[in-house]
């Protein structure tokens, strides 16, 4: 089949790769236009792009689909099928329609959970034992269409959302290969989804991301593992911002937001904290950057 493979992080650089080692052709890439990342906000080419050049493809980085210009070239590309995982754009219906086989979305959890473009880190959130990746076939609605493929992944108890994102692009991959084999082959058929079972997994903001420390310790733990590396679960102490590495729950009662060594206290028991990067600073060990604060009773984490 002839593609235009739709991606843009990290994750989707594993896809992307299996397609051209595959017996597909990759006549395009589309990815997300060039932008600022990292501490210095230097301006950078996605991964999925710096991966395309490199094997020689077509690349393409409209601001939108919806712009003429490039809505014209994929009509002359004139793909059989377009995968997509992790684009970040939204695929309008004069697209959608494009190409004859549809645009197939490798999204990493078990739909119709978690739709949305947080899946991995909600699941985190919500204690999932069991999540995995999809494919299906895009359609208007926010990860509705109708299924193609499943593999599942098991959550171990110390996963960030980078540890399980990172093996589920790696495990996937191979998913999408085999959807699209099977498209090819013409003896796969789309399932629709069920109507039950259906949550949403919405962006996790810098907002959302920081600790109440009036909730259960397990809450607090498992929202600092869905926020790492991004954006990074967080608290204040003394009006300056420190992000916060994996915690462990204790048996420990403090406070919430009390310190003491290394714990702090939540609405249930205490946590302890492993590693910090405070305001300006590089991560260091949290025992050693609370003996350089020396906090008082006074000093809590708020």
């Amino acid at each position: 089949m002839r593609l235009v493979f739709a991606g843009t992080p990290e994750p989707a650089v594993p896809s992307l790769q299996a397609l051209l080692d595959g017996p597909h052709e990759v006549a395009a890439v589309l990815t997300r236009p060039d932008a600022p990342a990292g501490r210095g906000r230097a301006v950078r080419r996605s991964p999925v792009r710096e991966l395309a050049e490199a094997a020689g493809v077509e690349v393409l980085t409209p601001r939108s689909l919806r712009e003429p210009g490039i809505q014209a070239r994929l009509r002359e590309i004139a793909p059989d099928c377009c995968p997509v995982v992790a684009y970040g754009a939204l695929v309008p219906p004069a697209v959608l329609s494009l190409p004859r086989l549809g645009w197939v979305n490798l999204h990493f959890s078990l739909l119709p959970a978690w739709r949305g473009a947080a899946p991995v880190q909600h699941a985190l959130l919500a204690g999932d034992e069991l999540t995995g990746a999809t494919t299906f076939l895009l359609e208007e609605g926010l990860d509705t269409g109708p299924v193609l493929g499943v593999l599942t992944e098991l959550v171990r108890a110390q996963d960030t959302a980078g540890d399980l994102l990172g093996r589920l692009a790696t495990a996937c991959a191979g998913l999408l290969v085999a959807t699209l084999d099977g498209l090819a082959g013409g003896g796969l058929e789309a399932v629709p989804q069920p109507a039950e079972g259906v949550s949403l997994a919405p962006k996790i903001t810098v907002d959302d991301a920081r600790v109440d420390w009036a909730a259960p310790a397990l809450r607090v733990e498992r929202l600092v593992r869905a926020c790492a590396p991004a954006p990074g679960a967080w608290s204040t102490l003394r009006g300056r911002r420190v992000k916060l590495g994996p915690v462990t729950v204790t048996d420990e009662r403090l406070a919430p937001g009390a310190l003491r060594d290394a714990l702090v206290g939540t609405g249930t028991t205490a946590v302890r904290l492993g590693t910090v990067r405070p305001e300006g600073k590089a991560q260091m060990d949290a025992a050693d950057w609370l003996r350089g604060l020396r906090p008082g009773p006074s000093d809590v984490l708020a």
